[in-house]
């Protein structure tokens, strides 16, 4: 007699769902996710209007403090005196202050001199002088109280800036080229559509709660200078074979723990079509992306499992309702660096001179400075850029040299160093409750003294220092990353210190950088490591060899 077969999969779990809302899943699966569907974040504006900022810090909902207050920009900062060691054990109510980072976006980079003075006077009013200029291109303030924040949303609507959906599971600020319109040599100005997104959908309910942030890149510039290729979406200048310009899509890039580059799929965007696709894409995420688990919640998950082919299908076919044309790759980024540091000409007959402020650090009286350093020179407008800088555009030939010389003098470096030119950091443990190590001062410390140690150093170098695991400032795609944690020093105390990653890069030859086991080094040792590290370079590069190529072929020993 045979024995009947057992049914398939009896005894197995049915795989369980990663809480899309196309495929049913609409009951909250986390926390987060019940927050959102309790009250959308674009309502607790007038809650902050009406009640929180009357009513003061001790008045805020808990689920509006950490969380819905993001969706306007505002994060609570770390309470000073906690170390990094009890970032990960204590509860957030242990670890905030009763004060904010407020995040002003800046789309495509663009402030006028009104606007970049209007930021200096919150910040020296309400922030205590506090000014960071982001790898985003947004400026951070801190110091923050809950009763500031009408005015100081008085004072930035009143010059056409906002911090709507700074923060949270939003579609964040757009990043565009500081030199859109003005680059000889840029494929199209992306700023038309630039403002089309942003009119049409920064602060749509319909958009307002995402699975995560939605980070997003319009550009034509021929250095892509808004690395498309770690943004969740981005548009990249394009010459299709018509001779027609616009946009190829890049949908999935994204790094923090789980570090993925973008995917081409393919398709050539006419710029009038970039609003409605950009609404697809985010709809496609909206609906299809992760809910379940919040580390899988960003598309780059989304478009990794699916592919690009039935990514494409569905944005098609559920979203536009009809096909796009198959279109050209990218070319190549310009050689050299992608930052726009240094004395350009733009195409009008002018010129736009960028600098590097220290690892992005300003305060109030410096955005002053720089005001009037431009206006004194005939500019009417200053952008940021996506590596912590800044470019003062529309400068006479005449004027081009005393710029300079005003900038240089108050320490905004016109021709710094590689060190000054290229290291990043994110906020650190200064502010940031997410944090394990300091990271502004360690940062400067580290250009000051490579400075003197290495001061004919000239080949590009980037150095990307980064609080705690979630890469805030790129550590990957860094030539030498440095991931903040907890070491232990000869003596045997746990003290701060990072682990190293090596050879990340975008542009011509993408990739992560290398990580070598048991490479760290503690905040003391950083510039004796770095100083090693990059005279092993300098003596056995090929010539026109770049560090992250050097890299990948180097003996662990002399990356150590």
């Amino acid at each position: 007699m045979t024995t009947p077969a057992k049914p398939a999969n009896r005894h197995h779990k049915r795989p369980r769902g990663e809480g899309q809302w196309a495929l049913g899943y609409r009951e909250p699966l986390n926390k987060n996710e019940e927050n959102k569907k309790n009250d959308d974040g674009l309502n607790v504006r007038q809650r902050i209007i009406d009640v929180y900022a009357k009513d003061g810090f001790d008045s805020i909902d808990p689920a509006d403090l950490r969380g819905r207050m993001r969706w306007y920009g505002l994060y609570t900062q770390r309470k000073p005196g906690i170390d990094g060691g009890k970032t990960a054990i204590l509860a957030p109510e242990e670890l905030d202050d009763r004060y904010f980072m407020l995040r002003v976006r800046i789309d495509g980079g663009r402030l006028n001199l009104e606007q970049l003075r209007a930021i200096a006077d919150i910040s020296n009013l309400y922030g205590r002088g506090t000014a960071d200029v982001t790898d985003r291109q947004n400026i951070q303030l801190h110091w923050i109280e809950i009763e500031a924040v009408p005015d100081i949303w008085k004072r930035l609507e009143a010059v056409g800036l906002s911090t709507t959906e700074a923060c949270g599971d939003t579609p964040r600020v757009i990043l565009g080229c500081p030199l859109a319109g003005i680059d000889d040599n840029e494929v199209l100005d992306g700023t038309a559509q630039i403002d089309e997104i942003y009119d049409t959908y920064i602060g749509d309910p319909a958009f307002s709660n995402l699975p995560r942030k939605f980070k997003t890149a319009v550009s034509g510039c021929p250095a892509h200078c808004t690395v498309h290729e770690i943004n969740d979406i981005a548009f990249v200048g394009v010459v299709n074979e018509r001779g027609e310009r616009g946009y190829d899509l890049w949908v999935g890039g994204g790094l923090s723990t789980n570090p993925m580059l973008a995917k081409r799929l393919g398709v050539f965007i006419a710029p009038e079509q970039v609003t409605s696709v950009w609404g697809g894409v985010i709809g496609i995420f909206r609906d299809y992306g992760y809910r379940r688990l919040r580390h899988r919640a960003r598309i780059k998950f989304l478009v990794n499992d699916w592919g690009t082919e039935k990514f494409r299908e569905i944005l098609e076919t559920e979203y536009l309702g009809h096909a796009l044309p198959d279109g050209p790759a990218p070319e190549q980024p310009r050689g050299g660096r992608r930052d726009h540091v240094g004395v350009f000409p733009q195409k009008d007959g002018n010129f736009y001179v960028g600098f590097a402020p220290r690892v992005g650090r300003l305060d109030g009286d410096k955005l002053h400075l720089i005001a009037d350093i431009a206006e004194r020179h005939g500019s009417g407008r200053v952008h940021t850029t996506v590596e912590q800088k800044m470019v003062v555009l529309d400068v006479a030939p005449d004027r081009v040299d005393s710029l300079v010389a005003e900038l240089e003098a108050n320490d905004l470096q016109v021709n710094p160093s590689t060190f000054r030119r290229q290291t990043m950091a994110c906020t650190g443990i200064e502010f940031c409750k997410l944090a394990i190590v300091e990271t502004k001062a360690v940062a400067s410390d580290l250009i000051d003294e490579l400075e003197q140690r290495l001061p004919d150093f000239r080949e590009p170098l980037t150095i990307n220092v980064n609080g705690c695991p979630n890469s805030c400032a790129r550590i990957q795609v860094a030539d030498i990353g440095l991931k903040g944690q907890l070491v232990v020093n000869d003596k045997g105390e746990q003290v701060e210190g990072f682990q190293i990653h090596l050879g990340g890069s975008l542009g011509v030859n993408p990739g992560f950088g290398r990580k070598v086991r048991g490479l760290k080094a503690t905040a003391e040792e950083l510039p004796d490591y770095v100083e090693r590290v990059v005279r092993n370079f300098e003596k056995q590069k090929n010539d026109g060899e770049t560090f992250s190529g050097w890299v990948q072929r180097a003996d662990e020993a002399d990356l150590k």
